[in-house]
């Protein structure tokens, strides 16, 4: 321990001093891995959940809190055991299922817990009242000063008063929450561990000493924070989704070595998903139809072929839309009605039918598909499952992206770090505008990646797309 913060020993035996200006990326990193021993997640939902963790040390910074929506298809999926991983690691954890309405939002107006609600899903089908109040507190609990009035006292002395309702929450049940309450949350999805998956089983009395570590040295870091970063938003996040991530990347940023990105890469990856699972079949059809143009490289489509390719989709409804039939042309038109997009003469070829002309999809594609790139993870994270607080991974050999260059090669000495490029309509790999920091390198085929470099015209060029090039200048490089 020292005046100035909290010595760690890492494995190669150096120690360190954890405070605002040296902040702990490696103790995340080990948070993490002790999350990961217990429950099966994935890389993305364990980076989320673990700034999380974070954040609720953090709270009094923040303004807004994400909801963690922790469900699963069915039973014993790790749902109850992710909530006691965390209860030994969050600020004042409350890890409750059924009580009542009046001392749900009193606790919560008196404590400020982090609420750890357990069978969420039957609350929300039991008791009317209680599952009133519930919905209350989480439809208004992501901000702060968010309220929800109760009646108090007793006979003619019965009054209204507010209760304070904002505070960090992780709600667990089987299958979706109301649709308010999913708004505000980053879902982790869990599943039943496969056969060949293992994980630690969670005895208490022996992990508890190492959770108890990791929870003091969270908290005094946290503690020390006088203000977090504003961080940049991805604009492929809706306004409800950039209000919950606000307060994970601003950790990010504090924490700084790879966490920045692995956050945006996480959130990009899971509200991508969200999106995908929460879309309406209005929007799921303008989805598939966009990609049927994309893949066909197609400007115009009969109606006829349109159904064909739809039907043939077998992640989607069309092959069965009505009664077991497939998607009818009438059925088709009467759901791109709402987006104002209606079937016309068009000229395929030397052949004239009813067909749709990609021209008249391009505003309910901008408007109603977000578009969240493919994430390519440019730090590969292994950590140790079985991380102590003592114990913290080796610091990452890796150059950050900031000093990525090659200092022979004018070329590489010009990529940007964190700039977004202009996507083409059609085709990729080439990106014509460099645009201020900020953003991602965005490739329309590959997504976000970081194997770019700068073309004889001075174009940024995707390496992915152009594999041949980027091999014969390392190898002109090498022979320099």
């Amino acid at each position: 321990m020292s005046r100035d913060g909290v010595s760690l020993k890492f494995g190669s035996g150096i120690s360190d001093i954890i405070t605002p200006e040296r902040p702990p990326a490696q103790l995340l990193d080990n948070v993490a891995a002790f999350i990961r021993r217990f429950v099966h997640l994935p890389a993305a939902q364990a980076a989320i959940v673990t700034l999380w963790v974070v954040h609720t040390h953090a709270l009094t910074l923040a303004v807004t809190t994400p909801y963690l929506a922790i469900t699963s298809a069915e039973k014993r999926s790790g749902k109850t055991r992710l909530l006691e991983v965390l209860e030994l690691l969050v600020a004042r954890p409350w890890l409750t299922g059924r009580l009542t309405a009046a001392s749900l939002i009193r606790k919560i107006d008196r404590d400020r817990p982090t609420l750890l609600l357990d069978e969420s899903d039957a609350a929300f089908n039991g008791d009317m009242e209680y599952a009133e109040t519930l919905r209350g507190v989480l439809n208004t609990g992501h901000r702060r000063g968010g309220s929800s009035s109760c009646c108090v006292g007793q006979g003619s002395n019965i009054t209204v008063k507010d209760f304070q309702t904002f505070c960090a929450k992780a709600i667990a049940g089987i299958g979706k929450l109301p649709d308010t309450v999913a708004d505000r949350s980053f879902h982790i999805r869990l599943k039943r561990k496969a056969p060949g998956e293992k994980v630690d089983r969670f005895r208490l009395r022996l992990v508890k000493p190492q959770a108890d570590s990791l929870k003091k040295l969270l908290a005094t870091w946290a503690g020390r924070l006088k203000e977090l970063p504003d961080p940049s938003l991805p604009d492929a996040l809706t306004d409800r989704q950039q209000d919950g991530a606000e307060p994970l990347l601003a950790i990010a940023d504090a924490v700084g070595g790879d966490w920045p990105q692995r956050a945006l890469e996480a959130l990009l990856e899971i509200c991508g998903k969200q999106a995908a699972d929460d879309q309406s079949n209005a929007v799921l059809l303008l989805s598939d139809i966009r990609d049927i143009f994309k893949a066909g490289d197609l400007d115009k489509i009969f109606t006829k072929d349109l159904v064909d390719k739809l039907v043939q989709i077998e992640t989607s409804p069309w092959a069965e839309w009505k009664t077991g039939k497939p998607i009818s042309p009438t059925s088709l038109s009467r759901l791109l009605k709402g987006f104002e997009i209606a079937p016309g003469s068009v000229r395929v070829g030397g052949n004239t039918a009813k067909g749709y002309d990609r021209e008249a999809f391009a505003d309910a594609f901008e408007r109603y598909l977000p578009s969240y790139p493919k994430i390519e993870p440019s730090h590969p994270s292994q950590p140790n499952i079985h991380a102590g607080p003592e114990h913290f991974s080796e610091p990452s050999q890796k150059q950050s992206v900031t000093g990525r260059k090659n200092e022979k090669s004018p070329m590489f000495t010009r990529i940007v770090t964190g700039v977004t490029a202009q996507i083409p309509e059609e085709g990729h790999g080439n990106t014509k505008t460099l645009y201020p920091a900020g953003g991602e390198k965005l490739c329309s085929k590959h997504g976000f990646h970081l194997e770019w470099f700068v073309g004889p015209e001075g174009f940024r060029l995707c390496g992915k797309c152009h594999a041949e090039q980027t091999q014969t200048f390392k190898s002109t490089q090498k022979g320099n």
